[in-house]
């Protein structure tokens, strides 16, 4: 490991970024659901040892020299493999973009890995040589997550903290610091087995002392996850029932093909199926919840919509359906704008009496940033609408409907952001509907649909999932999964939220303890490599 860990540092040219690419994509091998915990300490420490090895360079250089290329490679790796599912919507509508799969997925990982190519440069400005220099590169991990969660409406699928997070155990030191936080202690614990080696004449047990705290650490999170779930009661809501529905709808790919009636007899007779012998139906539930896209056409082509479902519901009961909307000025009948992808509550008599527009849009998914230049290139959104989707009111998303819960309303994508869900102290659950059919047979949907889990844990609140292909599911506010459907089935789900829990530690500080951590990453940084440079002159 001497050897290795010399080799590293004395690698230059494409011999070291290839071996931080290998590097890089085995760390990869961590995100959900995957969960390939050792990856990250074989991975990380050639990122340290690289580092070690770098020139600092000058001018331009010092951001964009042989360290801003170290992390870049490493980062580069690290999302090829992390996102490399999103290669499964290239194989919607037959596969015709299909040969730009590869070039698309690498040109996203290289884009996104320019932020820990950034945090790399960063970190080499602080560098020393001792056992401080892991707290540097950590932060400037940690610093380098929060950009590419926030930067550009943010991307922040699989944070490098959802690697501590592949059981419920594990999980519940979200409600404490959050995914952000534990983004910085899977970084710091991570970087530990570079203090192992190259040895240097120091004793085995000195440099074991990092890797085995970083055991500890992990252990003591285990020990607070088993103590949180045992000492934690949750029950159900006894003033609300709803039924899921997983309806398997692919027309949204295409609304040209879309036959409205025929979708809305589909989703009739899926909303009343009966699993078992005891089931009672729509007879005693409150809500019904269709996916997004559930009905991918606008409503106003198919006037007869509202008054099917109306016919369908129970008297009590209220339909909460993902359907887009158009935007019209009052007293017009033209559209005003580009239309938004909204959650309708629709009441017994077809009127559509709330609604939530969804605000965080998916870039190049739903609306194409510096849209003038790449139309020019032919290039448009994968989700139909020629003129793009409208960016609902962010402040918005907590819904409020007769005889029902205040609940927060999260649409697909916007579940993903930690600390930025809305109004959640106002909230008693959540309800996020998705369609992650353009990613069916992938890792796709089973990573969103944990990274939904740990939001629950992080606010103390009840998850209740509507997938149009799965995964559809409940879980307690603790994240349990507590009942759901197999992905890509045909089905009905009958649940019920659980009480909120007191506020946790996360949704009253939100991201204050991360904002301290990192100070003091930085000051400790400035310390040391000041130090270090004393002691050289």
């Amino acid at each position: 490991m001497t050897w290795l860990a010399e080799t590293a540092m004395l690698s230059h040219g494409w011999r070291r970024f290839l071996l931080l690419l290998i590097a890089g994509a085995i760390a990869g091998l961590s995100v959900p659901p995957l969960f390939v915990l050792p990856a990250l300490f074989i991975s990380f420490p050639f990122w340290v040892w690289c580092l070690d090895g770098a020139e600092p360079g000058r001018g331009w250089r010092r951001f964009f020299g042989q360290a801003f290329a170290i992390g870049f490679a490493f980062g580069w790796g690290y999302f090829t493999v992390a996102f490399h599912w999103l290669g499964a919507a290239f194989f919607v509508d037959g596969g015709i973009m299909i040969a730009l799969m590869p070039f698309a997925i690498l040109a996203l990982a290289a884009l996104i890995a320019f932020f820990w190519g950034l945090g790399s440069a960063l970190a080499h400005l602080f560098w020393s040589h001792g056992p401080w220099r892991i707290v540097t590169l950590g932060t400037f991990i940690t610093i380098a997550e929060w950009a590419r969660g926030h930067v550009l409406t943010g991307f922040p699928f699989d944070l490098l903290g959802y690697a501590l997070t592949p059981t419920d155990e594990m999980m519940q030191i979200t409600s404490v610091i959050g995914v952000y936080g534990l983004t910085f202690v899977a970084a710091l614990l991570a970087l530990t087995p570079a203090l192992i080696w190259p040895a240097s004449n120091r004793s085995l047990s000195r440099r074991l002392l990092p890797f085995f705290l970083a055991i500890l650490v992990i252990a003591v999170q285990l020990g607070y996850g088993f103590n949180r779930l045992a000492g934690t009661i949750s029950t159900e809501r006894t003033d609300i029932a709803m039924r899921l529905v997983q309806p398997m709808v692919y027309e949204h790919s295409d609304w040209g093909n879309v036959d409205p009636a025929a979708l809305i007899d589909k989703l009739l007779m899926i909303s009343e199926m009966r699993m078992d012998p005891a089931d009672q139906g729509l007879a005693d539930i409150t809500h019904l919840v269709w996916p997004e896209s559930s009905l991918p056409f606008f409503l106003s082509s198919y006037p007869d919509a509202l008054a099917r479902i109306a016919r369908l519901l129970p008297d009590t009961a209220t339909l909460l359906a993902g359907i887009p909307r158009q935007q019209f000025e009052p007293g017009q009948t033209q559209s005003a704008g580009p239309p938004f992808n909204a959650l309708l509550a629709i009441d017994t008599s077809g009127e559509i009496i709330a609604s939530y527009d969804k605000s965080h849009l998916v870039p190049f998914g739903e609306f194409l940033p510096f849209s003038q230049f790449f139309s020019r290139l032919g290039i448009k959104q994968f989700v139909p609408g020629a003129e793009g989707w409208a960016h609902g009111d962010a402040r918005r998303r907590l819904m409020s409907l007769p005889s029902t819960p205040a609940f927060l309303a999260l649409i697909c994508y916007e579940i993903l952001f930690s600390g930025d869900l809305g109004d959640t102290a106002g909230a008693q659950f959540i309800l996020n509907i998705t369609n992650d059919a353009w990613f069916d047979h992938s890792i796709g949907p089973a990573q969103h649909a944990h990274h939904a889990r740990v939001r629950a844990v992080e606010e103390g609140l009840s998850l209740i999932r509507a997938a149009n292909t799965g995964l559809t599911f409940t879980t307690d506010p603790l994240g349990r999964v507590t009942a759901g459907i197999a992905p890509l089935q045909m089905a009905v789900l009958d649940v019920r939220p659980h009480e909120r829990l007191p506020a946790t530690v996360f949704s009253q500080l939100r991201h204050w303890p991360l904002l301290i951590a990192i100070i003091a990453g930085l000051l400790i940084s400035l310390v040391v490599s000041r130090r270090g440079r004393r002691a050289r002159v």
